[in-house]
């Protein structure tokens, strides 16, 4: 092994510094060029310590021979900026016959014998040469491998952080990308996951993690041939390292089973899994391009008898018996919280009492808003609501043909009701109009397409009262569902607005910003001839 920091530069013959060159190449997995051209630039910066750093001095070292040599470089010009390192083309000729501009002047330097300082200085500029060729060689060689599973042997931890050795090169595996409760010594064998390769000022960093979704999709790659033949498709991944974990497959090949490939023959490929991870479970899921049928199998072990999806807002209610409530939610919301992560949908989970409850409560609520906005017996308007019925708006504006096919509905009923609908949203309207201005909602608000009276009043009870305030707004804070704690809600997300619409209300508000700019040039002609002469003004004596 060479020891780079002891690499004599003086004292070998010719062959020995090729050999040299060659055995720390071999080491540092880089081309002995390299490490020739380094050697040459420490050879050139000593020369330059003895006949004056202002000389263009350089050194080349034979490739074959590996005789070294010593030059001075003068370049010809016509005016001369630089005397040192610069020549005329008169001086020119007595040292080369016929010398033309831009042309570079070799004068032979006599070999130098280093002394202690200038040796040691060559050495250090030999070693920092190479490492920076290792770094490029490790950056370069590592750079492509981002997603790959790598082998390593742990070299050292510090503050939780730990180097691997990758025998190439190293990689750290940061204390949040490491698994809980995971103890790892030096000398210990480990595979990771290479999720980021970067250049950093102290040279290429290698991330790598054992906590990372991906490092259980690209292990059962390894043990599930299916997968690697892309036979089995990995959907997502959900983990909670060390604790649980969630993987949706999907076959390309109806004659075989995705869940029952990846547990294997008596579990055995799981197993492997799990044993890398750890002891952690790991749920197999099949995958379906229907939401509802793959929350249910996402939730599993829990039963779901009940869902109702929310398109829009990517949100599913899911109703279980009460006894599965626990199985369902998980320790510390695991189950849930994984199955959500794994399908991308917000979950919900009720129970059967629960979602009575909530059915009755709606039930109730909207037969009430019947009763007093149609002035129906509770009869009728439990019948509207029954037959599904939401709102006045709808009893106002649909066909009359979809109230005369309610059982018992003749066209005197039907046609009552739209008038007693309608009559009641010209009320609220007005009702509403007035608490719009009376917040302060401007007109020129009201006056925008899109927006209902009940958004306007929305909007002053936010704040936004003039065109300049909505048109700051951008369409997330119009329309964003928030999370689920409701933070970062948008002002009219309980409106159903998508994001076109969204835009072109905060566009139509902005309209006016851009008024300045489409007027005309006023006409600085202020009086003119018939022909279009301008009219010269009388001066006064």
């Amino acid at each position: 092994m060479v020891d780079m920091e002891n690499i004599p530069v003086a004292g070998y013959d010719r062959l020995e510094l090729l050999q040299i060159a060659d055995a720390v190449a071999r080491e540092k997995s880089i081309e002995a060029e390299e490490v020739l051209i380094a050697m040459e630039m420490a050879i050139q910066k000593a020369a330059r310590s003895k006949y004056g750093q202002e000389h263009d001095v350089r050194a080349e070292i034979d490739r074959k021979s590996g005789d070294i040599k010593l030059a001075r470089y003068l370049e010809v010009v016509e005016e001369i900026e630089n005397e040192v390192t610069q020549i005329t083309p008169k001086e020119a000729q007595t040292m080369k016959e016929g010398a033309a501009i831009g042309e570079f002047l070799v004068d032979p330097l006599p070999p130098i014998e280093f002394g202690r300082i200038a040796a040691q200085t060559a050495k250090q500029v030999i070693v920092q040469k190479v490492r920076e060729a290792e770094r490029k060689r490790q950056y370069e060689e590592y750079k492509d491998r981002v997603t790959e599973i790598v082998n390593g042997i742990v070299k050292r931890t510090e503050f939780g952080n730990i180097t691997v050795d990758l025998g190439r090169a190293e990689g750290v595996i940061r204390r949040d990308e490491s698994i809980p409760r995971e103890s790892l010594r030096p000398g210990d064998r480990v595979r990771s996951y290479i999720y980021d390769v970067r250049e950093e000022l102290r040279g290429p960093q290698i991330f790598l993690s054992r906590s990372h979704p991906q490092f259980m999709a690209k292990l059962f790659a390894q043990e599930v041939p299916e997968i690697y033949d892309g036979i089995i498709e990995i959907k997502s991944v959900a983990r909670d390292p060390g604790s649980r974990a969630k993987i949706a497959v999907l076959s390309n090949d109806s004659s075989i089973d995705p869940v029952g490939a990846c547990v294997g023959m008596r579990g055995s490929r799981v197993q492997a899994v799990v044993g890398e991870l750890q002891g952690e479970k790991i749920d197999i899921i099949q995958w379906s391009p229907d939401p509802a049928t793959f929350i249910v199998n996402g939730l599993a072990p829990a039963e779901v008898t009940k869902v109702v999806l929310d398109e829009e807002q990517q949100k599913i209610e899911v109703v279980v018996p009460d006894d599965q409530l626990s199985l369902a939610i998980g320790r510390r919301g695991q189950n849930v919280r994984l199955a959500s992560q794994l399908s991308q949908w917000d979950i919900m989970i009720l129970t059967e009492d629960e979602e009575s409850e909530r059915r009755q409560e709606e039930f109730n609520s909207r037969s009430q808003m019947f009763i007093d906005g149609l002035d129906v017996d509770d009869v009728l308007a439990h019948l509207l609501v029954t037959e599904g019925f939401s709102s006045v708006e709808e009893i106002a504006f649909v066909p009359l043909e979809d109230l005369l096919n309610i059982e018992g509905f003749d066209d005197d009923i039907a046609e009552e009701l739209r008038n007693r609908a309608n009559a009641f949203l010209a009320e609220e309207e007005e009702r509403l109009t007035e608490e719009r201005r009376k917040i302060g909602v401007e007109d020129d608000v009201a006056a925008i397409a899109g927006l209902s009276p009940q958004m306007l009043v929305t909007l002053g009870e936010a704040g936004i009262k003039s065109l300049d305030d909505l048109g700051d707004l951008a369409s997330d804070e119009l329309i964003d569902p928030g999370n689920r704690e409701g933070e970062g809600r948008g002002v009219l997300a309980d409106y159903g607005l998508d994001e076109e619409q969204a835009n072109t209300i905060i566009m139509a508000a902005r309209a006016h910003w851009f008024d300045d700019e489409l007027e005309p040039a006023a006409d600085t002609t202020d009086a003119a001839d018939p022909e279009g002469a301008p009219v010269e003004e009388p001066q006064e004596s």
